[in-house]
């Protein structure tokens, strides 16, 4: 007799609750009803660099965070050979390249069809796909896109027609700051960076969600290892080593066949000897410059404040003895008509 099967003489109703009950197994829901994922993926890192990108210009047009700079403020204007709006420019056609290609990428994903074997349960898979195997396969992607990165960039740097022809245009931001971190030319940022993208996708069978996460944190990391400040509370900055201030010496003429590695991890500078050994005295430098420069900023701000608030007082004195002079011009023919009369 069938274990599942309950005996004749019991009812209908005590039958059903000695029942296993069901399991439903459906699609997971788009992360924002109405939007594919696959399309979210396109549009979600541009909005993400834009707006991480303005996070830190807010911080850097109302000095929100002076204690924390690499390099002081007026550094970027001096040494900084490109101006904004070329920088601006550049990433604009660079986000028209990889939105297209990342379309085209959406397109192949839904029309190619893979089927798991029939004996793997429905349970299974969905649990292998919403934790376990979408990690690793997420983790995989984020190494395809450092390896494809360090040697591409280091490729760019040992070879002087490629550096010459292509990589110089970042190069010429030895300061730089979050609006510069897609500064590229066009045709080094689709190898560089789409193109090591959709590599990293395609081997490792990304979904549309897992990409939209892949494509945002690489893009918010590219924005925080250009920023140009050292915050205490940014994760991007002390869960990886290769952040602000180790990609920052490499935009240094010093520091120029140093540190390749991005945007993640650093073992492949490890691994080929490319790393800068002094990373720590160069922190300790770059704070020591800061903090010198954080005290005279502070002290110009409080020149300021001194200088407005005596200037406040200067008019608030202004304006009360005028009031008391036209006072006193109202109240004389008063006094000389009670003498005439």
């Amino acid at each position: 007799m069938d274990v599942l099967s309950p005996p004749a003489n019991i009812s209908a109703a005590v039958a059903d609750a000695l029942l296993p009950p069901p399991v439903l197994v459906a699609p997971k829901g788009d992360l924002i009803p109405g939007i594919p994922d696959g399309i979210l993926a396109i549009f979600a890192p541009v909005i993400a660099y834009w707006t991480y990108s303005t996070f830190f210009h807010i911080i850097d047009v109302y000095e929100l965070a002076e204690k924390y700079r690499i390099h002081p403020s007026e550094e970027e204007e001096s040494r900084n050979k490109a101006p904004l709006r070329d920088v601006l420019f550049d990433v604009v056609v660079q986000h028209i390249i990889q939105s297209v290609v990342a379309y085209a990428l959406y397109q192949i994903w839904y029309l190619k069809h893979n089927w798991a074997p029939s004996w793997v349960s429905d349970s299974l898979l969905w649990f292998a796909y919403t934790y376990g195997w979408s990690v690793l396969r997420m983790g995989f992607a984020f190494c395809i896109i450092d390896t494809w990165q360090y040697w591409l960039h280091r490729t760019m740097h040992l070879n002087k027609t490629l550096y010459r022809r292509f990589h110089s245009r970042h190069h010429r931001l030895y300061v730089p700051y979050a609006y510069g971190a897609l500064y590229n030319d066009p045709v080094e940022g689709f190898l560089l960076d789409t193109v090591g993208t959709g590599i990293a996708g395609i081997v490792t069978q990304l979904s549309p969600r897992e990409s939209l996460f892949v494509y945002v944190f690489a893009t918010m990391k590219t924005v925080d290892d250009h920023c140009g400040y050292r915050l205490p509370w940014d994760p991007f900055q002390f869960l990886f080593p290769n952040n602000a201030i180790y990609h920052d010496i490499h935009h240094q003429n010093w520091g120029f066949r140093n540190n390749f590695s991005q945007p993640f991890f650093t073992i492949w500078d490890r691994i080929s000897n490319t790393q800068y050994q002094f990373v720590k005295e160069y922190k300790d430098k770059q704070n020591k410059i800061t903090l010198e420069k954080y005290k005279l900023f502070l002290a110009r701000r409080q020149e300021r404040k001194d200088a407005l608030m005596k200037k406040s007082a200067s008019t608030a004195s202004t304006n009360s003895t005028d009031s008391s002079e036209s006072n006193t011009a109202v109240s004389t023919p008063v006094s000389e008509n009670k003498k005439t009369i």
